[in-house]
Order: C-alpha cells, then structure tokens, then sequence
C-alpha cells in the first residue's frame, strides 16, 4: 500500500478512538514496555503527545521513567530545517505547545544525539520487519541517524503491524515495537 494511503488510513483508525480507548491503550502499552530489559540505561528520549492528533499519551512512560530515576530528554522542532533540538526535561523546563500542537521545552540543558540510550518513536504504522512510517516529514529519520548506533529504537503503536511497508535507504528501522497487546522485536 502507498504511504499516503496508508497515513490516511491510520489517522482515520486513530480518529475513530475514543479518549477513554487512546487513555486505556496507552496504559497498555506503557505496561508492556515495563517487561522489556531496556531500563539499565541511563538517558531516554521521549515524544510529547501531540493530543489532538490522538498520539500515544506519553504521560504514563514519563512517570515510569521518573520512578527509575532516569534522564528524560525532549525535542524542540525546527520546521525550516527539519531538525530537532533536545533538551533534558527537568522540574524547571518550561513547556509550551507550539502551531503544530507539539510541547516543546523553552529552556533547559541540551543533550547531544549521541548521548541518548533508547529513544521513543511516534508512528502512525508499522511492519513486521521494523520499517515505521510517519507523517512524512523525516525528523525522526534525521535524528535517528545522529544517534550513536547501539541506540535502541522502540516504535510506540496502537496498532499491530503491517505485512511490509515501503521504505527508503533513509528510512531508520526500528528496534522495537510496543502496541496494547504485543512487543515486536526486530
């Protein structure tokens, strides 16, 4: 299937959910992620849940990640570049939703690419070989590639996998992915 195609198709499924479903599944997910062994590392990089595109709430991830006293780094999106900038959230970084509803950090201590662990990724679909698509615009792919290459990348989904999806030499495959009901290891 075309990536437009299915982009159109999992935003429609996403729409569909009820905040109650995304809420619930959510949850699910952040459960499964607590049985993978990835909780040694030190630095983790987190999406902040665009809400009215009904992302993953990431609320529940953060608070796991608190509780182990990990780094927690977050991105501010350059839309000209197509770049992400990363910063270590703390209790004193100040969050502002920017045009695109995204929170981003206004302030705080950049983190480098290099330094980030395991990093995890919004998608809109996946495949069961560890291809992501997303909304097309390559920031992910971009940092991705910055990252150090033993950096765990773990896809967060509502939904299973797709037999396979088109993909490009540029596209960065993931390591993993979580969904309410299955973690795909890749």
């Amino acid at each position: 299937m075309e990536k437009k195609v299915l982009r159109a198709k999992y935003k429609q499924l996403r729409e569909a959910l009820t905040p109650v479903a995304c809420d619930e599944k959510s949850l699910a997910i952040a459960n499964n992620l607590l049985q993978l062994d990835i909780w040694s590392f030190e630095t983790y990089h987190v999406f902040l849940t665009i809400e009215k595109l009904k992302e993953i709430n990431t609320e529940y991830l953060l608070n796991i990640l608190n509780g182990k006293d990990k780094n927690i780094v977050v991105s501010k999106s350059d839309f000209e570049a197509l770049t992400m900038q990363h910063f270590l959230l703390t209790d004193n970084t100040t969050l502002k939703i920017n045009n695109w509803g995204i929170p981003e950090p206004q302030n705080g201590f950049e983190v480098q690419s290099q330094q980030i662990d395991v990093v995890f990724i919004p998608l809109l679909a996946f495949d069961k070989q560890g291809n992501r698509l997303g909304y097309g615009k390559g920031f992910y792919d971009r940092f991705l590639a910055s990252c150090k290459t033993d950096c765990l990348k773990i896809g967060l989904s509502f939904f299973e996998a797709e037999d396979a999806l088109e993909f490009s030499a540029y596209d960065i495959p993931l390591t993993h992915c979580v969904t309410p009901n299955k973690t795909y290891r890749f």
